[in-house]
């Protein structure tokens, strides 16, 4: 019997933008390091956008995120 996947913060999602060496990620990037699925990660990166911690834009089939000032101070406050 499988348990229910540990819940992952806000804080955890904007950090792994934070920290990437790339200015940008795609959803499928935030998902692989979060262990989310696609679907899981792009719900969750559209609630950080509409709170404006993230900002997004579709290149190719693919939407890249990066943070934004709002997002880094959310991060630096926990």
């Amino acid at each position: 019997m499988s348990g229910r996947k540990r819940t992952v913060s806000d804080e955890e999602i904007l950090e792994v933008l934070l920290d990437s060496e790339d200015p940008f990620l795609t959803t499928t990037e935030v998902a692989e390091v979060l262990d989310f699925s696609q679907p899981g990660a792009l719900k969750r990166l559209r609630q950080l956008e509409e709170k404006a911690y993230v900002e997004t834009k579709k290149a190719g089939n693919s939407n890249t995120w990066w943070i934004t000032e709002s997002g880094r101070e959310r991060v630096r406050s926990k």
